[in-house]
């Protein structure tokens, strides 16, 4: 029965508060840093990323000044690199997860030694067709390309695409550094570029319907095959 009436604060056993207060300084302090951590990495990856874009942009003005290389800060949690017909969108999630005991990493003997190595950051990369955007298709797809995970000790664990450059996904020996968050973009803008757009067949662009048109829909619009993540990886 309840100890006091509705909406009158009672007092918590103590054990109860030492369980909180404990899953908060464990918890909740690991997952702090780890955010810390999560967005140094989204911070260096920008940086990298225009980096990328102003070197690419050299050597290819001269040669075309048509084809445009274009880095985009969209919030604190978003930027894009825009080249040729593709979009890469880089996003990083405010939140901090974890995964089942038999995804990924989860059952390495790294995470098991720390529990806290147990909680990732994670930034995503996503691979639009830039005309999506610019004409706000809202139905055109985008592909993720790649996801980024972070520990605690600034160690990472990269998977994605076959296209992507997938380093060894020991995570004890994968530490955050200006280098690897370059192989990150480059894999994601190769994997982008060599995956071309295929064209659908007549018969499913015959008809189009009014709303199809109101909203800009383009029937006749490719759609980006050939991306396919490995599900054997051996971590």
């Amino acid at each position: 029965m309840p100890t006091a009436e509705a909406g009158s604060p009672t007092e918590a056993p103590a054990d109860r508060l030492d369980q909180i207060f404990e899953g908060l300084k464990q918890k909740s302090t690991a997952k702090q840093a780890i955010f810390r951590n999560t967005q140094m990495a989204f911070d260096c990856l920008r940086l990298v990323s225009q980096e990328l874009v102003v070197e690419l942009s050299r050597k290819l003005t001269p040669l075309d000044s048509s084809v445009l290389i274009e880095y985009r800060s969209i919030n604190d949690m978003e930027f894009h690199i825009k080249f040729s017909g593709d979009l890469l969108v880089f996003i990083m999630h405010s939140n901090i997860v974890t995964f089942p005991d038999d995804y990924g990493p989860m059952s390495s003997a790294y995470v098991n030694e720390d529990f806290r190595r147990r909680f990732f950051g994670h930034i995503m990369a996503y691979n639009f067709m830039a005309d999506s955007i610019k004409y706000q298709r809202l139905n055109d797809p985008g592909y993720l390309v790649g996801r980024l995970l972070v520990n605690i000790n600034n160690h990472y664990f990269l998977e994605g695409v076959q296209q992507l450059e997938l380093p060894d996904n020991d995570m004890s020996d994968n530490l955050i550094t200006p280098e690897m968050m370059r192989l990150f973009v480059e894999s994601a803008m190769i994997a982008a570029v060599n995956n071309d757009l295929i064209a659908p067949p007549l018969p499913e662009i015959q008809k189009i319907s009014v709303k199809q048109k109101l909203e800009n829909q383009q029937v006749s619009r490719g759609s980006k095959v050939g991306f396919s993540f490995s599900h054997e990886q051996v971590y």
